[in-house]
């Protein structure tokens, strides 16, 4: 509940799309701000009847109608393309001091359509650090916001009044706001996440021409492989309009990157062991020093790895040696080798002390756990 002058008002959100993370603010919402009105839109009718079901849409409905006169916030959570296309029928419905706002991971793009429709008064650009590989409605959850940064990109013409109630907003569903230029947004998420996934697919493809008739490089693939290619398996039409729409950036640092291989190939040409080595050495430095933040999306994991027969009961085993312990596992996974009938058991924990109860009880039943992050 707001205060305007003497008047208690409700805080009514509408959402122009309602999948993975419209959905998952949506809950986020309903979690953090008391008696909040939700109205909701999706050219997907099975995604407005579930967020009616859970009680997180408030009103459903067939189209951009009057119903969203009433929003001070209203959300585009659409795919890019589809943002741009609905922003002359959000304009028709918006109230004078709705705050419209967006979750595209391009923004450069979204500001340009913006300023054309004439809503850089009423315009923040948003950009949830977050997701899955799971995709739509029935996969949101609030958790999904708590602890990832929340970017935000103002337009020039916007007050500050509605910077700061949007950055407490956004701040109150546990993500941690930071707001950015959008085009030094664009830059670095070119760097951080589009570019990864363009370095993800093209190694992935390269695996399979490069593989042999019978599929050994296939068959093989196993941890390393699969945790740097993972995002490989991500939604092809999002990630070609990302291209599309952030190509710039990503050329340009993909440029940059072929300068990077090029240097690796000839230190690996060369024999050049001092070279390779501060290469891999500044690398894991780096790399290690995200886990050490303080805050943000990325935490330490607390994980252990250990080596179990491929065989009944083997899991149960030492599901219940920590059950009886009174150790709770936070996530649990097996990778199989297939060169052998051994697989790897991937426990993960809640915390520090877990990590370490779990690790001296295992290594007393004589199964030798290693730590992962």
């Amino acid at each position: 509940m707001r205060n305007r002058g003497n008047a208690m008002s409700q805080l009514t959100c509408g959402f122009i799309g309602l999948g993975l993370i419209g959905g998952s603010i949506a809950r986020a919402l309903k979690k953090s701000v008391p008696d909040i009105k939700i109205i909701a839109y999706d050219i997907n009718r099975e995604a407005l009847l579930l967020a009616k079901e859970a009680a997180v849409a408030d009103v459903v409905t067939p189209a951009i109608d009057a119903s969203f006169t009433q929003c001070d916030y209203l959300f585009l959570c659409a795919p890019v393309r589809g943002n741009d296309g609905n922003l002359a029928a959000v304009k028709a419905v918006m109230k004078p001091g709705c705050l419209l706002t967006d979750v595209g991971s391009v923004k450069t793009a979204i500001h340009e359509a913006v300023r054309e429709a004439g809503l850089e008064e009423s315009f923040i650009g948003g950009h949830p650090m977050a997701g899955s590989e799971r995709v739509g409605f029935a996969n949101s959850k609030a958790s999904l916001l708590e602890n990832a940064y929340y970017i935000l990109t103002p337009t020039a013409r916007v007050s500050r009044e509605k910077v700061e109630a949007y950055r407490n907003l956004v701040a109150g569903m546990g993500a941690i706001p930071l707001i950015l230029d959008c085009r030094k947004h664009d830059y670095v998420t070119a760097a951080i996440s589009h570019l990864p996934h363009v370095i993800a697919a093209s190694l992935v493809n390269l695996v399979r021409d490069s593989d042999s008739e019978d599929g050994v490089m296939r068959m093989v693939a196993a941890g390393g492989f699969k945790d740097i290619t993972r995002i490989a398996s991500s939604s092809p039409a999002m990630w070609q309009q990302i291209c599309l729409t952030n190509g710039s950036n990503i050329s340009s640092l993909l440029t940059d990157y072929i300068g990077v291989l090029t240097e690796f190939r000839e230190q690996i040409d060369g024999r050049q062991a001092e070279s390779l080595y501060e290469q891999f050495e500044s690398a894991r430095i780096y790399r290690d020093s995200f886990l050490g933040a303080s805050s943000g999306p990325i935490k330490p994991v607390y994980g252990i790895s250990v080596d179990i027969d491929d065989k009944t009961g083997a899991l149960a085993r030492i599901v219940t040696l920590l059950a009886e312990r009174g150790i709770s596992i936070k996530n649990i996974g097996i990778t199989h080798n297939r060169e052998s009938e051994d697989g790897v058991l991937k426990l993960e924990f809640y915390g520090e002390a877990a990590l370490a109860e779990a690790s001296g009880l295992l290594a007393a039943e004589g199964y030798a756990p290693r730590t992962r992050s």
